[in-house]
């Protein structure tokens, strides 16, 4: 067995884990019918197997107008028996289990949240397409009433820590930045009013995980492009989520409907992507894949802890754990980032090549996950459910010529 400080035990709140490595939330799109499947039960069941401190279930909508997958979980009353069986499952091999609750804001569509899809402000998405309504102030306490109901199921359902999403450009990011934020009353302008929104959910997510949920806050560290949210202004919300009480914050960055490869890294294969949508209803966004993919959907350079230097930042101005997220696939890169003050680590794509990854490092049987950085698993995940391509027999050729050609070139 290695001798490593990725295998002591790290406390969040009022929860202990056994060791620093938390599965991230990142999208598993195996909620069937918004419902917990026999996959996410097996998968993170898995995981857990494999040696995790704690599993992260991804990106539950608190309600319905929050949905933007068919195979997204949605918080309701007649879900809570199946992922009590999830967590029980999940702690019998000796993991923690946490859920990241959120809202993902505009962008969605009719088909599937059952509404206009609603957002900070009034507009038009691309990301859709689809025209947006901006929520009314009395919609506004209702949905922070819904992320304390979320909460209050959570606890009923197992769960240990719950995972607040205020990133990635979703509902509460789309308040904070100014980019997605053209409100004039007290939820738009300064930085103060487009706090608020997320200064109501985090204080009654508190209020409702009282003190024996851990919370854990995911805020972007910038938004990744020039008119969304910079560091000053990210620096500010950390301290404010530290001021609020949550026990922990996953540092990450970029706005899936303007900078979405500022979140993952890479480049979004964009053959996969496009040979898994469903052409009865995404037929016209797969010719202009074909045509303007790389213009759509740039790439940015992957490496191996890609945000740990301005993460650093961060560790310099807050004194709340922070936890680590963002290319995480060797032991030394995980030693580094703990030795450099992080309190987590949270890894996705290692864990979705091998659900074994850190009961491998553990013992000393590799020193880095065999993933090498296709993006294969990112771009299926919109259509189908996550899967590494060392797991699909007999890929057309063209999606393995695509994946060969992203391996070579970030696994130099």
């Amino acid at each position: 067995m290695i001798d490593s400080p990725i295998f002591t035990p790290v406390t969040i709140g009022p929860v202990t884990l056994r060791n620093r490595v938390i599965r991230s939330a990142a999208f598993e799109n195996m909620a069937h019918g918004n419902s917990p499947s026999k996959a996410l039960f097996d998968y993170h069941t898995a995981v857990a197997r494999g040696g995790v401190g704690m599993t992260t279930i991804a990106y539950a909508s608190v309600n319905r107008s929050g949905l933007s997958f068919d195979g997204q979980l949605w918080m309701r009353e007649e879900i809570v028996p199946a992922l009590k069986e999830l967590t029980d499952a999940i702690h019998a091999e000796g993991a923690k289990a946490s859920i990241q609750l959120g809202h993902c804001g505009n962008m969605t569509h009719r088909a599937t949240c059952g509404c206009l899809p609603v957002g900070a402000s009034s507009g038009f998405n691309l990301y859709s397409p689809t025209f947006v309504r901006g929520l009314k102030e009395s919609e506004i306490y209702a949905l922070v009433d819904d992320f304390g109901k979320a909460v209050s199921l959570a606890r009923r359902a197992g769960f240990d820590c719950v995972e607040i999403h205020a990133g990635h450009g979703y509902l509460i990011s789309q308040f904070l930045s100014p980019y997605t934020n053209h409100r004039r009353d007290k939820f738009g302008g300064s930085l103060e009013n487009r706090m608020r929104f997320m200064q109501l959910v985090l204080t009654r997510v508190l209020e409702t995980a009282a003190d024996d949920l851990g919370v854990i806050v995911k805020m972007n560290m910038h938004d990744g492009f020039r008119s969304g949210m910079q560091q000053a202004e990210c620096l500010e919300v950390a301290r404010e989520i530290e001021r609020l009480g949550a026990h922990a914050i996953v540092l990450s960055a970029g706005f899936v409907s303007k900078a979405p490869m500022e979140v993952m890294r890479g480049a979004m294969p964009i053959r996969t992507l496009a040979y898994y949508m469903d052409m009865r209803k995404f037929w016209w966004l797969k010719g202009m894949l074909h045509l303007f993919g790389r213009r759509m959907i740039p790439t940015v350079p992957y490496k191996e802890g890609y945000f740990l230097e301005e993460a650093k930042v961060f560790r310099s101005a807050v004194k709340l754990p922070l936890i680590y997220v963002g290319g995480l696939t060797s032991r030394a890169k995980m030693e580094e980032v703990l030795e450099a003050g992080f309190d987590g680590l949270q890894v996705a794509r290692a864990l979705v090549h091998d659900t074994d990854f850190v009961n491998k490092i553990r013992s000393g049987e590799i020193e880095k996950s065999g993933c090498r950085h296709s993006n294969y698993c990112i771009g299926r995940m919109y259509s189908l459910e996550m899967k590494c391509n060392k797991c699909i027999e007999n890929l057309p050729k063209s999606l393995r010529k695509e994946i060969e050609k992203e391996e070579q070139r970030w696994s130099r």
